[in-house]
């Protein structure tokens, strides 16, 4: 009789602990899948809990979108022999008489080194002027300064070339493999023969972003659209800034998953499956697969196309609820996007909590049972 009142006692201190144990809160990674429901509009809270299906795939799928502008994609290639300002010429000049305009006595022809093209595009030869050469080839410059000196010495002959100078060249800054300014030549006068030139990007390709800076403009594209898609490889002008820098994006994951972090994109596009396996997918003993959300402040056109209202103002805040038990749960994982500043967030199982509510009363009823052991009752 004593034995089975023991009992008895015990299993009603068990059902209070447990009681207690609930109503005081346990350890847990964050709210169960009933909280976060709690907070949709529909109830007491202020986001839209949308169950993920094809459609809502379709319509949240959204990449940021790279690519250069009308302005840099239908430039023209930069002649090789095109003269920019800064850029330095030698000219060598003949004449047909003894005693020329320019030419020494005795001699048949006199060179002019180093001649540098002005800020304006001009270069100043004696008895010539100012002669324009920014936008001219040498051969076109060679007959503005013959026409010109014709008119004070017989047929003159003249030879120009372009010598090495700081007139049509870029600047290369960021992950590459050797930043500098490089001079626009023949076998650099795109894009990606530049960037080559400059050894290459020095970072994963799948997560390079190359941005160009020309004036007042700026444009950006995914390295490796330049080699999946040609028309992108833009050609350079003088004075182009080239900056490649890594994708910055990132979403936070949270919850029964491998790690709980801020986790840095690995590609162009991320699907919400992906996300799940960088972080070391869902822990075995906790996650509860029917609970996997993702939170996301969705900008005002897209909160209308998803709830299929008009009166829908500003951003609005979404949970997406993914259940990876259904039969196609896999597929709508696999084909929902991640975007930047995504939070992931796997909830644990209910029987977790169970076990810890079990382990929280055991851990209790024993500390009561020794208790009672050290003080003879």
């Amino acid at each position: 009789m004593i034995s089975l009142t023991l009992r008895f006692a015990k299993g009603a201190a068990l059902v209070v602990t447990l009681g207690l144990v609930a109503s005081c809160g346990l350890p847990r990674s964050g709210p169960n899948k009933s909280e976060i429901y709690s907070g949709s509009v529909m109830e007491q809270g202020d986001a839209f809990v949308l169950i993920v299906d094809d459609r809502i795939n379709r319509i949240a799928a959204v990449t940021p979108a790279l690519g250069f502008s009308a302005g840099f994609a239908n430039a023209a290639v930069l002649g090789s022999d095109t003269i920019s300002a800064g850029d330095v010429l030698g000219l060598t000049i003949w004449e047909n008489v003894d005693d020329g305009l320019l030419v020494p006595q005795g001699q048949n022809a006199t060179v002019l080194e180093e001649v540098q093209v002005d800020g304006s595009g001009f270069i100043f030869v004696p008895y010539a002027g100012r002669v324009k050469a920014a936008g001219n080839s040498p051969e076109a410059i060679r007959r503005i300064i013959s026409e010109k000196l014709s008119e004070q010495t017989p047929d003159p002959q003249v030879q120009v070339r372009r010598l090495a100078g700081d007139g049509a060249t870029v600047s290369i800054v960021g992950a590459v493999g050797a930043q500098g300014v490089y001079p626009i030549e023949r076998p650099t006068r795109t894009l990606t023969a530049m960037l080559a030139a400059a050894g290459g990007v020095a970072i994963q390709p799948e997560i390079a972003q190359v941005t160009v800076v020309r004036g007042g403009h700026t444009g950006s594209i995914w390295f490796q659209d330049l080699y999946d898609h040609p028309g992108h490889d833009i050609a350079l002008r003088a004075n182009d800034r080239i900056i490649v820098k890594q994708d910055t994006r990132s979403f936070t994951a949270l919850g029964a998953t491998g790690t709980q972090d801020q986790v840095t994109f690995e590609s162009q596009t991320l699907s919400a499956i992906e996300a799940i396996a960088q972080v070391g997918g869902l822990q075995s003993t906790l996650a509860d697969p029917t609970g996997v959300f993702v939170f996301r402040n969705e900008p005002e056109e897209i909160a209308r196309q998803l709830l299929g209202r008009n009166d829908i103002t500003g951003t609005q805040r979404v949970i997406y609820v993914l259940d990876l038990t259904k039969p196609n749960g896999m597929f709508m994982a696999r084909d929902f996007a991640i975007r930047d500043e995504d939070t992931v967030y796997v909830t644990e199982a209910p029987f977790t909590q169970f076990n810890k509510s079990i382990a929280a009363a055991t851990g209790s009823l024993s500390a009561v049972n020794g208790l009672s052991t050290a003080t003879g009752n």
